[in-house]
C-alpha cells in the first residue's frame, strides 16, 4: 500500500503553517510526524496544522495530532488545527476539539494565534 499524504509548510504572519492533502492514517502518520518534527525542531514559531484538504483521518492520525499538540504545549508554543467538516466531525466525536484548538478556517487560526 502506498502512502497517500502530501504536505508542505510556509511561514506567514509569524506562524508556521503546515498544509496536508490526502489521508492521515496508520500508513502515513509516521511521515506526518517526521515532517512536523523536523520543522518543529528548527523553529520556535506558533504552528497551524491545516487539514482542510484531508480526505480521511483515523485513530493513528489523531494520535499523531495529539503528539504534535503535546510537543507544542511542552515547549510553550501555540498550536491550532484547521479542519474541514469531515475532519472536524471526527475530532469532535472523540472530544479533542479543545485540546487541538480546532477552528474552521485558516484566517481564524492566524487571528487566534496573533491575539
Amino acid at each position: 500500500m502506498t502512502v497517500s499524504l502530501r504536505g508542505g509548510f510556509e511561514r506567514r504572519k509569524g506562524c508556521l503553517i503546515f498544509s496536508f492533502t490526502g489521508q492521515l492514517d496508520a500508513y502515513s502518520e509516521k511521515q506526518f510526524t517526521n515532517f512536523v518534527n523536523d520543522a518543529f525542531s528548527a523553529n520556535q514559531l506558533p504552528m497551524v496544522i491545516d487539514l482542510t484538504k484531508i480526505d480521511f483521518i483515523d485513530s493513528s492520525g489523531l494520535g499523531a495530532m495529539v503528539h504534535s499538540a503535546k510537543q507544542c504545549k511542552k515547549s510553550k508554543r501555540s498550536f491550532v488545527v484547521v479542519g474541514n467538516p469531515r475532519v472536524s466531525q471526527i475530532i469532535k466525536s472523540v472530544r479533542l476539539e479543545d485540546f487541538l484548538h480546532l477552528v474552521s478556517d485558516l484566517d481564524t487560526a492566524l487571528n487566534k494565534l496573533a491575539a
